[in-house]
Protein backbone atom coordinates (compact mmCIF):
# COMPACT_ATOMS: atom_id res chain seq x y z
CA UNK A 1 0.00 0.00 0.00
CA UNK A 2 2.78 2.42 0.96
CA UNK A 3 4.73 1.43 -2.14
CA UNK A 4 1.73 2.16 -4.37
CA UNK A 5 1.19 5.50 -2.63
CA UNK A 6 4.86 6.44 -3.11
CA UNK A 7 4.68 5.40 -6.76
CA UNK A 8 1.51 7.44 -7.32
CA UNK A 9 3.09 10.42 -5.63
CA UNK A 10 6.28 10.13 -7.71
CA UNK A 11 4.17 9.86 -10.87
CA UNK A 12 2.18 12.97 -9.95
CA UNK A 13 5.27 15.03 -9.14
CA UNK A 14 7.00 13.74 -12.26
CA UNK A 15 4.02 14.86 -14.32
CA UNK A 16 4.11 18.27 -12.65
CA UNK A 17 7.84 18.61 -13.33
CA UNK A 18 7.37 17.59 -16.97
CA UNK A 19 4.55 20.11 -17.42
CA UNK A 20 6.64 22.84 -15.78
CA UNK A 21 9.59 22.08 -18.07
CA UNK A 22 7.35 22.11 -21.16
CA UNK A 23 5.77 25.43 -20.10
CA UNK A 24 9.16 27.02 -19.42
CA UNK A 25 10.52 25.80 -22.76
CA UNK A 26 7.42 27.10 -24.54
CA UNK A 27 7.81 30.50 -22.87
CA UNK A 28 11.49 30.65 -23.85
CA UNK A 29 10.74 29.63 -27.46
CA UNK A 30 7.90 32.15 -27.82
CA UNK A 31 9.97 34.92 -26.21
CA UNK A 32 12.88 34.24 -28.59
CA UNK A 33 10.53 34.14 -31.57
CA UNK A 34 8.99 37.46 -30.58
CA UNK A 35 12.41 38.99 -29.98
CA UNK A 36 13.66 37.80 -33.36
CA UNK A 37 10.75 38.64 -35.67
CA UNK A 38 8.59 41.03 -33.68
CA UNK A 39 11.08 43.35 -32.06
CA UNK A 40 9.26 46.40 -30.70
CA UNK A 41 10.52 49.41 -28.80
CA UNK A 42 9.08 52.65 -27.45
CA UNK A 43 10.88 55.96 -27.94
CA UNK A 44 10.27 58.26 -24.96
CA UNK A 45 12.98 60.84 -25.80
CA UNK A 46 11.78 64.43 -26.23
CA UNK A 47 13.16 64.78 -29.77
CA UNK A 48 12.27 61.21 -30.87
CA UNK A 49 15.94 60.40 -31.28
CA UNK A 50 15.31 56.67 -31.69
CA UNK A 51 12.30 56.93 -34.04
CA UNK A 52 12.84 56.53 -37.76
CA UNK A 53 11.42 59.21 -40.05
CA UNK A 54 8.38 58.84 -42.30
CA UNK A 55 10.64 58.69 -45.35
CA UNK A 56 12.75 55.85 -43.96
CA UNK A 57 9.69 53.83 -42.94
CA UNK A 58 8.14 54.39 -46.37
CA UNK A 59 11.24 53.44 -48.36
CA UNK A 60 12.24 50.38 -46.31
CA UNK A 61 8.70 49.02 -45.87
CA UNK A 62 8.10 49.16 -49.64
CA UNK A 63 11.25 47.31 -50.67
CA UNK A 64 10.49 45.13 -53.68
CA UNK A 65 13.85 43.38 -53.83
CA UNK A 66 16.47 42.15 -51.39
CA UNK A 67 19.05 44.62 -50.09
CA UNK A 68 22.14 43.50 -48.20
CA UNK A 69 23.71 46.01 -45.82
CA UNK A 70 27.33 45.25 -44.91
CA UNK A 71 28.82 46.78 -41.79
CA UNK A 72 32.61 46.42 -41.66
CA UNK A 73 34.35 46.60 -38.30
CA UNK A 74 35.98 44.57 -35.54
CA UNK A 75 33.63 42.02 -33.98
CA UNK A 76 33.74 43.77 -30.60
CA UNK A 77 32.53 47.01 -32.26
CA UNK A 78 29.34 45.64 -33.83
CA UNK A 79 27.16 46.81 -30.94
CA UNK A 80 27.55 50.49 -31.85
CA UNK A 81 25.85 49.78 -35.18
CA UNK A 82 23.19 47.29 -34.08
CA UNK A 83 20.81 49.82 -32.57
CA UNK A 84 20.48 51.81 -35.80
CA UNK A 85 20.62 48.92 -38.28
CA UNK A 86 18.20 46.74 -36.31
CA UNK A 87 15.57 49.48 -36.50
CA UNK A 88 15.82 49.30 -40.30
CA UNK A 89 15.83 45.49 -40.33
CA UNK A 90 12.63 45.36 -38.29
CA UNK A 91 10.76 47.25 -41.03
CA UNK A 92 11.22 44.69 -43.81
CA UNK A 93 12.21 41.08 -44.28
CA UNK A 94 14.01 42.17 -47.47
CA UNK A 95 16.47 44.36 -45.54
CA UNK A 96 19.39 42.14 -44.47
CA UNK A 97 22.19 43.31 -42.19
CA UNK A 98 25.53 41.49 -42.44
CA UNK A 99 28.33 42.23 -39.97
CA UNK A 100 31.79 41.58 -41.35
CA UNK A 101 35.16 41.62 -39.60
CA UNK A 102 37.57 42.53 -42.47
CA UNK A 103 40.45 40.74 -40.75
CA UNK A 104 38.51 37.47 -40.64
CA UNK A 105 36.70 37.80 -43.99
CA UNK A 106 38.95 39.92 -46.23
CA UNK A 107 37.38 38.44 -49.39
CA UNK A 108 33.94 39.95 -48.61
CA UNK A 109 35.52 43.29 -47.71
CA UNK A 110 37.39 43.31 -51.03
CA UNK A 111 34.36 42.31 -53.13
CA UNK A 112 32.04 44.88 -51.53
CA UNK A 113 34.57 47.70 -51.79
CA UNK A 114 35.28 48.34 -48.10
CA UNK A 115 37.94 51.03 -47.48
CA UNK A 116 37.90 51.80 -43.76
CA UNK A 117 36.66 50.24 -40.53
CA UNK A 118 33.12 51.45 -39.86
CA UNK A 119 32.13 51.51 -43.55
CA UNK A 120 28.48 50.77 -44.37
CA UNK A 121 27.81 49.48 -47.91
CA UNK A 122 24.39 48.71 -49.38
CA UNK A 123 24.19 46.12 -52.17
CA UNK A 124 21.02 45.14 -54.07
CA UNK A 125 22.80 42.66 -56.34
CA UNK A 126 23.23 45.05 -59.27
CA UNK A 127 24.28 48.29 -57.61
CA UNK A 128 26.27 49.33 -54.54
CA UNK A 129 26.20 52.54 -52.52
CA UNK A 130 28.16 53.58 -49.43
CA UNK A 131 26.70 55.54 -46.51
CA UNK A 132 29.17 58.22 -45.43
CA UNK A 133 28.21 57.86 -41.76
CA UNK A 134 26.14 55.64 -39.49
CA UNK A 135 23.21 58.09 -39.38
CA UNK A 136 19.64 57.77 -40.57
CA UNK A 137 20.05 60.55 -43.13
CA UNK A 138 23.09 58.87 -44.71
CA UNK A 139 21.65 55.33 -44.56
CA UNK A 140 18.31 56.29 -46.10
CA UNK A 141 20.04 58.43 -48.73
CA UNK A 142 22.29 55.52 -49.70
CA UNK A 143 19.26 53.20 -49.80
CA UNK A 144 17.41 55.57 -52.16
CA UNK A 145 20.47 55.79 -54.41
CA UNK A 146 20.88 52.03 -54.55
CA UNK A 147 17.19 51.55 -55.44
CA UNK A 148 17.06 54.17 -58.20
CA UNK A 149 18.52 53.40 -61.60
CA UNK A 150 20.26 56.77 -62.04
CA UNK A 151 20.69 60.21 -60.54
CA UNK A 152 18.37 62.98 -61.70
CA UNK A 153 19.89 66.31 -62.73
CA UNK A 154 18.63 69.65 -61.41
CA UNK A 155 19.78 72.64 -63.49
CA UNK A 156 19.81 76.10 -61.87
CA UNK A 157 19.48 79.11 -64.18
CA UNK A 158 22.07 81.85 -63.65
CA UNK A 159 23.04 85.12 -65.29
CA UNK A 160 20.11 87.34 -64.28
CA UNK A 161 20.78 87.79 -60.57
CA UNK A 162 19.35 84.46 -59.34
CA UNK A 163 20.39 82.81 -56.07
CA UNK A 164 23.71 81.08 -56.64
CA UNK A 165 24.17 77.34 -56.20
CA UNK A 166 27.76 77.81 -54.95
CA UNK A 167 26.94 80.69 -52.58
CA UNK A 168 27.38 79.69 -48.92
CA UNK A 169 26.05 82.96 -47.50
CA UNK A 170 22.56 83.38 -46.03
CA UNK A 171 21.02 84.06 -49.44
CA UNK A 172 22.78 81.27 -51.35
CA UNK A 173 21.46 77.88 -52.45
CA UNK A 174 24.45 75.76 -51.35
CA UNK A 175 22.44 74.02 -48.59
CA UNK A 176 19.83 73.06 -51.20
CA UNK A 177 22.60 71.68 -53.41
CA UNK A 178 23.88 69.53 -50.53
CA UNK A 179 20.39 68.24 -49.70
CA UNK A 180 19.70 67.35 -53.34
CA UNK A 181 22.97 65.46 -53.75
CA UNK A 182 22.23 63.43 -50.61
CA UNK A 183 18.92 62.40 -52.20
CA UNK A 184 20.14 61.03 -55.53
CA UNK A 185 20.14 64.29 -57.51
CA UNK A 186 22.96 65.87 -59.46
CA UNK A 187 23.20 69.65 -59.77
CA UNK A 188 24.57 71.99 -62.43
CA UNK A 189 24.06 75.54 -63.68
CA UNK A 190 22.94 76.91 -67.05
CA UNK A 191 22.75 80.34 -68.67
CA UNK A 192 19.81 81.35 -70.85
CA UNK A 193 21.77 84.40 -71.99
CA UNK A 194 24.77 82.61 -73.46
CA UNK A 195 22.67 79.85 -75.02
CA UNK A 196 18.86 80.13 -74.79
CA UNK A 197 18.04 76.44 -74.63
CA UNK A 198 17.66 73.79 -71.94
CA UNK A 199 20.19 70.91 -72.09
CA UNK A 200 18.70 67.44 -72.55
CA UNK A 201 20.25 66.16 -69.31
CA UNK A 202 18.19 68.62 -67.20
CA UNK A 203 15.42 66.68 -65.45
CA UNK A 204 14.42 69.83 -63.53
CA UNK A 205 15.12 73.52 -64.17
CA UNK A 206 15.11 75.90 -61.18
CA UNK A 207 14.56 79.64 -61.69
CA UNK A 208 15.73 81.09 -58.39
CA UNK A 209 14.36 84.64 -58.14
CA UNK A 210 16.00 86.58 -60.99
CA UNK A 211 16.66 90.26 -60.26
CA UNK A 212 16.45 91.10 -63.99
CA UNK A 213 13.82 89.83 -66.39
CA UNK A 214 14.74 87.22 -68.99
CA UNK A 215 15.09 88.08 -72.65
CA UNK A 216 12.46 86.63 -74.96
CA UNK A 217 14.71 83.81 -76.33
CA UNK A 218 15.25 82.60 -72.75
CA UNK A 219 11.52 82.72 -71.99
CA UNK A 220 10.79 80.83 -75.20
CA UNK A 221 13.34 78.16 -74.19
CA UNK A 222 11.62 77.66 -70.82
CA UNK A 223 8.19 77.49 -72.47
CA UNK A 224 9.34 74.94 -75.06
CA UNK A 225 11.08 72.87 -72.39
CA UNK A 226 7.92 72.53 -70.26
CA UNK A 227 5.69 71.99 -73.30
CA UNK A 228 7.98 69.12 -74.33
CA UNK A 229 7.57 67.33 -70.99
CA UNK A 230 10.13 69.21 -68.91
CA UNK A 231 9.89 70.08 -65.22
CA UNK A 232 10.49 73.50 -63.69
CA UNK A 233 10.47 75.38 -60.38
CA UNK A 234 9.91 79.13 -60.73
CA UNK A 235 10.61 81.18 -57.60
CA UNK A 236 9.57 84.85 -57.62
CA UNK A 237 10.51 87.83 -55.44
CA UNK A 238 7.93 90.43 -54.36
CA UNK A 239 7.77 93.73 -56.22
CA UNK A 240 9.57 96.26 -54.00
CA UNK A 241 11.07 99.65 -54.84
CA UNK A 242 14.49 99.58 -53.21
CA UNK A 243 16.73 102.68 -53.06
CA UNK A 244 18.92 101.52 -55.97
CA UNK A 245 16.77 98.94 -57.76
CA UNK A 246 13.34 97.41 -58.16
CA UNK A 247 13.15 93.92 -56.66
CA UNK A 248 11.00 91.33 -58.40
CA UNK A 249 10.29 93.38 -61.53
CA UNK A 250 10.12 90.47 -64.00
CA UNK A 251 6.97 90.96 -66.12
CA UNK A 252 8.15 88.61 -68.89
CA UNK A 253 8.60 85.70 -66.47
CA UNK A 254 5.25 86.55 -64.84
CA UNK A 255 3.55 86.46 -68.25
CA UNK A 256 5.05 83.01 -68.92
CA UNK A 257 3.73 81.40 -65.71
CA UNK A 258 0.35 83.04 -66.35
CA UNK A 259 0.07 80.76 -69.40
CA UNK A 260 0.35 77.84 -66.94
CA UNK A 261 -2.51 79.13 -64.78
CA UNK A 262 -0.52 81.08 -62.15
CA UNK A 263 -0.65 84.88 -61.87
CA UNK A 264 2.22 86.37 -59.85
CA UNK A 265 0.67 89.43 -58.22
CA UNK A 266 2.70 92.64 -57.87
CA UNK A 267 2.59 92.82 -54.09
CA UNK A 268 4.47 91.83 -50.94
CA UNK A 269 2.91 89.66 -48.25
CA UNK A 270 3.31 90.50 -44.55
CA UNK A 271 2.44 88.21 -41.67
CA UNK A 272 1.55 89.54 -38.21
CA UNK A 273 0.72 86.16 -36.69
CA UNK A 274 2.63 84.98 -33.62
CA UNK A 275 4.18 82.13 -35.64
CA UNK A 276 6.09 84.57 -37.89
CA UNK A 277 7.81 86.48 -35.08
CA UNK A 278 11.00 84.42 -35.28
CA UNK A 279 11.54 85.39 -38.92
CA UNK A 280 9.92 88.85 -39.11
CA UNK A 281 6.73 90.27 -40.60
CA UNK A 282 8.09 89.97 -44.15
CA UNK A 283 8.41 86.19 -43.70
CA UNK A 284 4.88 84.76 -43.86
CA UNK A 285 4.38 81.34 -42.31
CA UNK A 286 2.41 78.72 -44.23
CA UNK A 287 -0.82 78.22 -42.30
CA UNK A 288 -2.42 75.54 -44.47
CA UNK A 289 -1.42 72.99 -47.11
CA UNK A 290 -3.83 71.98 -49.86
CA UNK A 291 -4.47 68.38 -50.92
CA UNK A 292 -1.70 67.55 -53.35
CA UNK A 293 0.97 64.80 -53.52
CA UNK A 294 3.66 67.40 -52.70
CA UNK A 295 2.00 68.65 -49.53
CA UNK A 296 0.03 65.60 -48.38
CA UNK A 297 2.67 64.42 -45.83
CA UNK A 298 3.37 67.93 -44.48
CA UNK A 299 0.63 67.82 -41.84
CA UNK A 300 1.15 70.59 -39.30
CA UNK A 301 4.86 71.04 -40.08
CA UNK A 302 5.59 74.76 -40.41
CA UNK A 303 7.33 76.26 -43.43
CA UNK A 304 8.30 79.89 -44.03
CA UNK A 305 8.26 81.98 -47.23
CA UNK A 306 10.45 85.08 -46.67
CA UNK A 307 9.93 88.08 -48.99
CA UNK A 308 6.97 86.63 -50.81
CA UNK A 309 4.38 87.83 -53.32
CA UNK A 310 0.91 86.31 -53.57
CA UNK A 311 -0.34 84.12 -56.41
CA UNK A 312 -3.70 83.82 -58.13
CA UNK A 313 -4.35 80.29 -59.34
CA UNK A 314 -6.65 78.90 -62.01
CA UNK A 315 -6.79 75.69 -64.08
CA UNK A 316 -4.63 73.82 -64.94
CA UNK A 317 -2.73 74.91 -61.82
CA UNK A 318 -3.56 73.83 -58.26
CA UNK A 319 -2.94 75.57 -54.94
CA UNK A 320 -0.21 74.09 -52.75
CA UNK A 321 -0.07 76.26 -49.62
CA UNK A 322 -1.38 79.54 -48.25
CA UNK A 323 -0.88 82.06 -45.45
CA UNK A 324 -3.25 82.55 -42.51
CA UNK A 325 -5.76 85.25 -41.65
CA UNK A 326 -3.06 87.35 -40.00
CA UNK A 327 -1.41 88.19 -43.32
CA UNK A 328 -1.68 91.35 -45.45
CA UNK A 329 -0.77 92.19 -49.04
CA UNK A 330 0.65 95.60 -49.95
CA UNK A 331 1.24 96.96 -53.45
CA UNK A 332 4.29 99.16 -53.98
CA UNK A 333 4.75 99.93 -50.24
CA UNK A 334 7.17 102.51 -48.93
CA UNK A 335 10.07 101.10 -46.90
CA UNK A 336 10.24 100.63 -43.99
CA UNK A 337 6.70 99.28 -43.78
CA UNK A 338 4.66 100.52 -40.81
CA UNK A 339 1.65 98.85 -39.24
CA UNK A 340 -0.62 101.76 -40.18
CA UNK A 341 0.18 100.97 -43.84
CA UNK A 342 -1.69 97.69 -43.48
CA UNK A 343 -5.03 99.49 -43.63
CA UNK A 344 -4.28 100.24 -47.29
CA UNK A 345 -3.64 96.60 -48.19
CA UNK A 346 -5.66 93.45 -48.79
CA UNK A 347 -6.21 90.94 -45.99
CA UNK A 348 -5.19 87.28 -46.27
CA UNK A 349 -5.11 84.37 -46.57
CA UNK A 350 -2.97 84.43 -49.73
CA UNK A 351 -1.79 81.59 -51.95
CA UNK A 352 2.03 81.41 -52.00
CA UNK A 353 2.64 78.14 -53.91
CA UNK A 354 1.04 76.38 -56.87
CA UNK A 355 1.67 73.36 -59.09
CA UNK A 356 0.52 72.66 -62.65
CA UNK A 357 0.63 69.77 -65.11
CA UNK A 358 0.99 71.07 -68.67
CA UNK A 359 -0.34 68.71 -71.34
CA UNK A 360 -1.22 65.06 -70.87
CA UNK A 361 0.25 61.61 -71.19
CA UNK A 362 3.93 60.70 -71.02
CA UNK A 363 4.97 64.07 -72.49
CA UNK A 364 3.17 66.18 -69.89
CA UNK A 365 5.27 68.89 -68.28
CA UNK A 366 5.16 69.75 -64.58
CA UNK A 367 5.68 73.16 -63.00
CA UNK A 368 5.81 74.49 -59.43
CA UNK A 369 5.56 78.26 -58.87
CA UNK A 370 6.34 79.86 -55.49
CA UNK A 371 5.98 83.54 -54.60
CA UNK A 372 9.29 83.52 -52.71
CA UNK A 373 12.84 82.75 -53.82
CA UNK A 374 14.29 82.86 -50.30
CA UNK A 375 12.29 79.84 -49.15
CA UNK A 376 15.10 77.66 -50.57
CA UNK A 377 18.00 79.81 -49.31
CA UNK A 378 20.63 78.68 -46.82
CA UNK A 379 19.37 80.51 -43.74
CA UNK A 380 15.89 79.05 -44.17
CA UNK A 381 16.83 75.47 -45.08
CA UNK A 382 19.16 75.39 -42.06
CA UNK A 383 16.34 76.36 -39.68
CA UNK A 384 14.35 73.67 -37.80
CA UNK A 385 11.29 74.04 -40.04
CA UNK A 386 9.84 72.00 -42.91
CA UNK A 387 11.21 73.97 -45.90
CA UNK A 388 13.83 71.33 -46.65
CA UNK A 389 11.21 68.57 -46.78
CA UNK A 390 8.92 70.73 -48.88
CA UNK A 391 11.71 71.54 -51.36
CA UNK A 392 12.68 67.89 -51.79
CA UNK A 393 9.02 66.87 -52.11
CA UNK A 394 8.68 69.40 -54.94
CA UNK A 395 11.67 67.86 -56.73
CA UNK A 396 10.39 64.31 -56.33
CA UNK A 397 6.92 65.25 -57.62
CA UNK A 398 8.39 66.98 -60.64
CA UNK A 399 10.32 63.83 -61.61
CA UNK A 400 7.32 61.58 -60.83
CA UNK A 401 9.14 59.94 -57.89
CA UNK A 402 6.10 60.34 -55.68
CA UNK A 403 7.03 57.26 -53.66
CA UNK A 404 9.84 59.37 -52.13
CA UNK A 405 7.60 62.24 -51.02
CA UNK A 406 7.62 62.30 -47.22
CA UNK A 407 9.09 63.87 -44.08
CA UNK A 408 12.81 63.11 -44.02
CA UNK A 409 15.34 62.34 -41.30
CA UNK A 410 16.35 65.35 -39.24
CA UNK A 411 19.85 66.23 -38.14
CA UNK A 412 20.47 65.09 -34.53
CA UNK A 413 19.82 67.87 -32.04
CA UNK A 414 22.64 69.12 -29.86
CA UNK A 415 21.14 68.49 -26.42
CA UNK A 416 24.35 68.55 -24.40
CA UNK A 417 24.26 69.61 -20.76
CA UNK A 418 26.34 72.70 -20.06
CA UNK A 419 27.58 72.71 -16.46
CA UNK A 420 29.26 75.73 -14.88
CA UNK A 421 32.25 75.55 -12.54
CA UNK A 422 30.05 75.98 -9.46
CA UNK A 423 27.73 73.26 -10.78
CA UNK A 424 30.67 70.86 -11.11
CA UNK A 425 31.64 71.57 -7.48
CA UNK A 426 28.09 70.87 -6.32
CA UNK A 427 28.02 67.59 -8.25
CA UNK A 428 31.42 66.60 -6.81
CA UNK A 429 30.47 67.39 -3.20
CA UNK A 430 27.10 65.65 -3.53
CA UNK A 431 28.23 62.46 -5.27
CA UNK A 432 31.73 62.00 -3.82
CA UNK A 433 31.34 63.27 -0.24
CA UNK A 434 27.77 63.77 1.00
CA UNK A 435 26.05 60.69 -0.48
CA UNK A 436 28.78 58.22 0.63
CA UNK A 437 28.85 59.93 4.06
CA UNK A 438 25.06 59.56 4.30
CA UNK A 439 25.32 55.82 3.56
CA UNK A 440 28.04 55.41 6.22
CA UNK A 441 26.00 57.29 8.82
CA UNK A 442 22.92 55.18 8.01
CA UNK A 443 24.99 52.01 8.46
CA UNK A 444 26.46 53.19 11.74
CA UNK A 445 22.99 54.17 12.98
CA UNK A 446 21.58 50.74 12.12
CA UNK A 447 24.50 49.00 13.83
CA UNK A 448 24.11 51.13 16.92
CA UNK A 449 20.39 50.26 17.23
CA UNK A 450 21.04 46.53 16.89
CA UNK A 451 24.03 46.49 19.23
Amino acid sequence: MAAEWMKSRQTKYGTYATVYVIVILAVIIVANWLAKDHNKSVDVTANKRFTLSDQTIKVVSNLSKEVNVYYFDKADSYDRARDMLDRYKNLSSKFHVIYVDPDKKPDIARVEGMHNFGDVILDNGTKKEAAKALTEEELTGALIRVLKSGARTVCFVEGSGEHQLSDTSREGYSTLKEALEKNNFKTQTLSLIQKPEIPKECDIVVVGGPKRDYLQPGLDALKAYVAGGGHAVVNFDPVLNLPDSKLGDTPGLAALVAEWGVTANSDVVLDLSSASRLFGQLSPVVASYDTHPITRPMGDNASVMPLSRSLTVKSPAQKLFSTGDGSFGLTNPKLPIKEEDLDKGAKGPFVLGAAATIGSGAKAGRVVVVGSSNWMSNFILSAPIANRDLALNVMNWLTSDEDLISIRPKEPEDRRLNVTGSGIRVIFLTSVIFLPLLVILAGVSTWWKRR
